[in-house]
């Protein structure tokens, strides 16, 4: 990746079909790009990856593979001139998405949703630079944008429409290419990001060796972390409402009872959802866990842990919360939620790790992404199968999660 500069992401399902338009739109962009001096990284797999990675070699460019290894074969495409593989999704997504000055989603599953929920967390978090991001096909998007915007916005206030702002929508490779032009030609667009600290300065370089050494000690702190717990449960949710909030509420009385049934409580140990779970299983007298961003050396923690761990690093803050956990529940939220959820969800799906219950709760809220889900990447683009639909489930009541969650041990 060193050797590779003006790099453009391309990210889809791996389930579309070569006669499908969007395939010949991903090979006409990865063309685009080629001819313009940008090499193309995807996933290396088939489908869209396949197609954007055709477009950049067969016009002469740099055309890069990250590979995952997973328990089902998933073949490198023949398109690639530089590839490589990894067996965490983690370390593949931190290789995808590092390098790249712009980012073009087609339509896809829940990795393609995870990965765009990622690069725009990051952004959101000034953890990443503010790059272009396009989404090819208003007929596959806009459901999802409308639930941002109606859902996460308007509701619960968990994200603003400068973020919103982020995505531009188009449906042509022409479109694509003529954005990203313009909108990298306005770069470096990174103020107030802590780069030292984060994925926008990890290219093998002179300053390099000290954030290896501090990722791995993340992760060897993580694991002591981790170690000394049992029967965790992760709650998710915005960070945004506050104590007189129905959903603070509920989070609230999740953590109480969680704890009085044996489990551990465990957060992004923040405000809004996250210090209401914690609040209500440090007041029942149990473990309550916060894994906290670390900006510049400072971070925002709410006063209800009794165990804490601080990451400057966004990548080994997400594997150690979701590692140990037996169960989600995600109440309302914006990127970093639907982040976190879909990460998992990934997961279970590539069956990287055990299926556990992931719950969304209020059913009402959630509505319109469960129903993008069933209807637009199961019925009609068939970018998830039947049984991918049943990883996520909605409930109303922290009676209804008490009964799903596994029982302890």
């Amino acid at each position: 990746m060193n050797k590779s500069h003006n790099e453009v992401t391309i990210l889809g399902s791996a389930r579309i079909d070569p006669r499908s338009k969007y395939y010949k739109i991903a090979r006409e962009l990865g063309a685009l790009l080629a001819k313009n001096g940008h090499p193309v990284i995807t996933g290396g797999g088939p489908g869209i990856m396949e197609a954007a990675n055709r477009g950049a070699m067969e016009a002469g460019g740099k055309s890069l593979g990250v590979n995952i290894q997973l328990p089902f074969e998933q073949v490198l495409n023949p398109y690639t001139t530089h590839s490589t593989g990894f067996y965490y999704f983690f370390t593949r997504k931190v290789m995808m998405t590092t390098p790249a000055h712009g980012f073009v989603f087609f339509p896809g599953g829940f990795g393609t949703l995870d990965e765009l929920f990622e690069v725009l967390d990051n952004i959101e978090l000034k953890k990443a630079k503010n790059v272009p991001i396009v989404l090819v096909g208003k007929e596959f998007w806009a459901p999802l944008l409308e639930f941002l915007k109606k859902q996460a916005m308007a509701e619960v206030q968990s994200l603003k429409q400068k973020d919103l702002d982020l995505i531009q929508v188009v449906e042509t490779a022409e479109e694509a290419w003529e954005y990203l032009r313009e909108a990298m030609k306005r770069e470096p667009r990174d103020s107030g990001v802590d780069c030292d600290n984060s994925v926008c300065k990890m290219r093998i370089e002179e300053n390099t060796d000290w954030r290896i050494f501090r990722i791995m000690s993340e992760l060897v702190e993580g694991f002591e972390l981790l170690s000394k717990l049992k029967n965790e449960i992760t709650v998710l949710g915005t960070k945004s409402i506050k104590e007189d909030n129905f959903y603070y509420r509920e989070a609230y009385e999740l953590g109480k009872r969680l704890v009085k049934k044996g489990f551990s409580v465990e957060t992004g140990g923040g405000h809004g959802a996250p210090e209401a779970a914690n609040k209500g299983a440090f007041e029942a007298g149990g473990e309550s866990i916060g894994l906290t961003l670390r900006f510049d050396g400072r971070e925002s923690r709410n006063e209800y842990l009794t165990r804490h761990q601080g990451f400057f690093f966004p990548f080994t803050r997400k594997l150690i919360l979701t590692a140990p956990s037996h169960a989600f529940t995600a109440f309302p939220g914006g990127f970093g939620t639907l982040h976190q959820f879909f990460e998992v969800v990934v997961l279970m799906q590539t069956r990287k790790i055990k299926p556990m219950p992931m719950l969304l709760f209020d059913s009402k809220f959630w509505a319109p992404l469960i129903e993008f889900v069933d209807e637009i990447l199961y019925k009609k683009f068939n970018t998830i199968q039947s049984e991918d639909r049943h990883f996520i489930r909605a409930v109303d009541s922290v009676d209804e999660v008490m009964k799903l969650i596994p029982r302890v041990k």
